[in-house]
Formats: structure tokens, sequence, C-alpha cells
């Protein structure tokens, strides 16, 4: 677990947390890598954490257990979940369909203030230099695009997907592409939106996704390579 997270800075403290601000702060530190895959989840150090008692994170990790970002073994507990490439391209292939019918949604329904916002996350991604921080900005560039298409419990399953997918491809794909090729497309598909190109927009953000996936598992591949005993 990465040191100098507070509780207050996820946002749940006090007696008051409720297990939905408890599972979304667990979440949130999941998605970003905080709690490796495997990591145990004791229940005495999280109500610590996050200022609580154990009865809201106990709630909490059952509600993670069924979106699969938790999984309780026998005389360990709660740890979390790990995820095989097969797993991960899959939930990259439900990303494709729950994206690009959000977005196909969403392009009707843009006003200037939010092509506007969508353009400054892109710019401020533009200078950020340090790899780990890019998938932040790649979610809410994605997050502000699908929007307006005003469907909460669509968004909700595209964030609970995405949280999923970003932890395994966040780092690996980050550095083994860079950003000046996904950049590219996202200032594409910004200006498709803006030009009400619903389809070609549809069919460029599919493609976006699918190169993640054709990188993971080019990715994936190299690693084996690499750990293969040398003759």
């Amino acid at each position: 677990m990465r040191s100098g997270v507070s509780a207050k800075s996820r946002g749940v403290g006090g007696h008051g947390s409720t297990p939905d601000a408890v599972r979304e702060a667990l979440r949130l530190a999941i998605s970003l890598g905080e709690f490796a895959p495997g990591f145990q989840l004791r229940q005495d150090e999280l109500a610590e954490r996050f200022g609580t008692s154990r009865i809201p994170v106990r709630e909490a990790l059952k509600q993670l257990e069924a979106q699969g970002f938790v999984t309780f073994l026998a005389n360990r507990g709660a740890v979390v979940s790990d995820l095989s490439i097969d797993e991960v391209v899959e939930l990259l292939e439900i990303r494709i369909a729950l994206e690009c019918h959000a977005l196909r949604l969403s392009i009707p329904a843009m006003g200037e203030m939010d092509l506007d916002d969508a353009n400054k996350i892109l710019r401020s991604y533009d200078k950020e230099p340090d790899p780990e921080n890019w998938g932040a900005f790649n979610w809410r560039f994605h997050e502000t695009l699908y929007a307006p298409c005003n469907r909460p419990r669509l968004l909700a399953m595209i964030e609970a997907n995405y949280g999923h997918v970003s932890r395994f491809t966040r780092a690996l794909v980050s550095r083994a592409t860079g950003k000046e090729r996904p950049q590219r497309e996202h200032y594409q598909l910004l200006e498709l939106c803006r030009d009400g190109e619903i389809e070609k927009a549809v069919r460029l953000l599919r493609e976006h996704i699918v190169q993640t996936q054709k990188t993971l598992r080019s990715a994936q591949r190299h690693a084996s390579r690499d750990a293969s005993p040398k003759r």
C-alpha cells in the first residue's frame, strides 16, 4: 500500500461514514493501484484509515466483492482480486460496447461547455510528464464525453468497468504506447463530437479501445519472452 494517502484525501472520515462512501474510496484506491492484486484488506486497518467503524468497512467489502474488485479467501479474508490477461481483454470488449453506446447518446446532447471542458482536460494531459498520472486524465476526458448522455446506470457501469481495466493497463499500456498516439486520437474524437459526426466518432472510439487490447497482448508476449530462461 502506498504511504501518505489519508482518509481525508479520499473524502471519507468521521463516524458518519457510510458503506457507500467507504466502498467508493476503496474502489478508487484499488483502481489507482494503491492496493495491488492479492493485497490483504484488513478491516481494522481500513476502519482506521477511513476514520470509521468496522461495520461500514465490512459492508463496503461485500459490495466490492459483488463488483469483482475484492475476493474473500479462507483463512485470509478479503484480498484485492486479480485478473488474467484474457479477462482484461474481455473487459475491454465490454468497454467498447458500453462506451460506444454512451457516446452515441451523448453527442447530440453535447454543448459548448462540455466540449470546452474536454479540451481543457486534453491540454492538461499534454503537459503531464508522469505516465502514472496519464490514466486519470484519460478517464476524465472519456467521462466528460459520456456525461451528456444522462444515463446514470450506464455511466456507473462504465466507471466500474474502467476501474477494473485501468488498474491492469495503466502503467503497462501507457509506457508501451506513450501518449502521442492516444492523444492524437483524443483530439480527433473531440473534433468529431464537435462536428456532430456520430458514426465516425463511434468508429474511432472503437478503434481507440481495440488498440489498447492489441498493446496489452503485445506487452504480455514481450513480458513472457523476457521472463523465459535464457539458453
